[in-house]
C-alpha cells in the first residue's frame, strides 16, 4: 500500500532545463569564504579548524551547481562531513565545524527542487548520515530531532516551490488551451458562414443552368470567392485543436462592436474612451473578432487593477497590412494583474495575438499607468 502510493514520487523526473551557474552564486561564494575565514581566525574554542575552514569553503564552491547538479552537490557536501565526523568520532575529538556552514540547508532545498525522485531518496539516505553519526557520538537528543526537524523543513519548502512552479504550468497551459478552442469556436462560426454560402449558390446555380448560363458563371464565381476566405481562415488557425461540439451561438464581436467597452467604465471607476481609426472594414473575421476579445480584456484588467487611474484608452488603427490595438491607461504604477510575473489574461491574450500570426506587448508606461499593444495580420498566415 505504502508503496503503491509513494510510486508517483518515486518516479518523478529532474525538473526540465535548471538554471546553471549565475552571477549571483559566485558573488554568495565569495561572501562565504570571507565570513568562513573569519570565523575561523576568530573563534578559539575550533577543534581542526584546518579542516572545518577546507570542508566548509569547499561546500562553498559547489554551491553554483546544486540546481543542475543537486545529488552530487549534496552527496560530496554532507559525505566529506560524514568523513570529517567519523574520523573525529575515532580520535574522539568534538568536531563541530564552523557556523557559517548554516548554508548547507541550501542544498536539501535544491535536492528537493530541482531532482528526480529517486535523486531525492538517494539524497536524503546522504544526508541522514551525520544525524546518525551525531547520535553515535552521544549528543543530546533534542539536538538531533532539532537538526533532523530543520532538515526536513529546508526539504519541504523545496517541494512546494517546485509543486507551486508546477501548478502555474498547469494554468498557464489550461488557459492556452481554452483559448485555443474559443479560437476554433470563432473559426467553425467563420467556415460555417461560407459553407453554407456556398451550398445556397451552388444549387442556385445548378437550377438556373440550363436557362442562365450567365447566372450559373456568376454563382460559380461567388463560389471561387467564399471558398478562398473559408481556405485562409483554415490555414491561419493550422494547429488549433478543439474539444466538444457545442458551438457558441452568440454573434461575434469586432471592433465596431467596441464602443461597448465605454459602458463598462461607466461606474465610479475611470472612464473608458474607444477611437476607431483607419480601415477596419474588410478584416479577417478572427482577427476581428481577435481585436475585440484582447481590447475587452486589457480592459477589464485596466479597470480591475490600475490604481487612481481617470481614463483608459482604446485605439485601434487599421493599416493596408495589419491592424494594431492599444489599450492604456493613466493609473500609478503598473496597472496589471502583477507587474513582475504576467498574469493568465495577459498569457491568453499573448497566445491569440501569436496563433492569428500577431506580437503582443505589455507592461508598465514611463509615465505610469500600464499599456497593453497587439497588432495582428491584416491576412491569414499560413504555414
Amino acid at each position: 500500500m505504502v508503496l503503491a502510493k509513494s510510486r508517483p514520487y518515486w518516479t518523478e523526473p529532474r525538473v526540465a532545463d535548471p538554471p546553471g551557474p549565475a552571477r549571483r552564486d559566485w558573488v554568495l561564494v565569495a561572501v562565504l569564504v570571507v565570513a568562513a575565514t573569519v570565523e575561523t581566525f576568530a573563534r578559539d574554542d575550533l577543534a581542526w579548524s584546518g579542516a572545518s575552514l577546507a570542508v566548509t569553503i569547499g561546500a562553498a564552491f559547489l554551491l553554483p551547481w546544486r540546481r543542475v547538479h543537486p545529488l552530487l552537490v549534496v552527496a560530496i557536501a554532507f559525505g566529506t562531513m560524514s568523513a570529517v565526523e567519523s574520523a573525529s568520532l575515532l580520535q574522539d575529538v568534538e568536531w563541530e565545524g564552523l557556523n557559517t556552514a548554516i548554508f548547507l540547508l541550501v542544498l536539501p532545498y535544491a535536492l528537493t527542487r530541482w531532482a528526480s525522485g529517486r535523486e531525492v531518496g538517494a539524497g536524503l539516505l546522504v544526508m541522514a548520515v551525520p544525524l546518525v553519526l551525531t547520535a553515535i557520538a552521544g549528543d543530546p537528543v533534542g539536538d538531533l530531532v532539532g537538526g533532523a526537524a530543520v532538515l526536513l523543513l529546508a526539504c519541504a519548502v523545496g517541494f512546494a516551490v517546485r509543486y507551486a512552479g508546477e501548478l502555474r504550468a498547469e494554468e498557464v497551459a489550461g488557459l492556452r488551451s481554452r483559448e485555443r478552442e474559443e479560437l476554433a469556436r470563432e473559426l467553425h462560426d467563420t467556415v460555417a458562414h461560407h459553407v453554407s454560402a456556398i451550398a445556397v449558390r451552388a444549387q442556385a446555380g445548378r437550377v438556373v443552368a440550363a436557362t442562365r448560363p450567365e447566372a450559373a458563371a456568376e454563382a460559380l464565381s461567388v463560389i471561387e470567392e467564399e471558398a478562398t476566405r473559408a481556405l485562409e481562415e483554415m490555414r491561419s488557425m493550422v494547429g488549433t485543436l478543439r474539444e466538444g461540439d457545442g458551438a457558441d451561438l452568440r454573434p461575434q464581436q469586432g471592433v465596431r462592436d467596441l464602443c461597448r467597452l465605454e459602458q463598462q467604465g461607466g461606474g465610479p471607476g475611470p472612464r473608458v474612451v474607444v477611437t476607431i481609426a483607419g480601415e477596419v472594414d474588410e478584416l479577417r473575421p478572427s482577427v476581428d473578432a481577435a481585436c475585440f476579445r484582447l481590447a475587452q480584456e486589457a480592459v477589464t484588467n485596466a479597470l480591475r487593477h490600475a490604481r487612481q487611474a481617470s481614463e483608459v484608452q482604446v485605439r485601434v488603427d487599421g493599416a493596408d497590412d495589419h491592424v494594431r490595438v492599444t489599450v492604456v491607461d493613466d493609473g500609478r504604477g503598473g496597472g496589471a494583474p502583477a507587474a513582475s510575473t504576467p498574469g493568465f489574461g495577459l498569457v491568453g491574450m499573448a497566445e491569440r495575438a501569436k496563433l492569428l500570426g500577431g506580437t503582443f506587448d505589455a507592461g508598465p508606461r514611463p509615465g505610469g499607468g500600464w499599456s497593453v499593444a497587439a497588432t495582428l495580420p491584416r491576412r491569414a498566415v499560413t504555414t
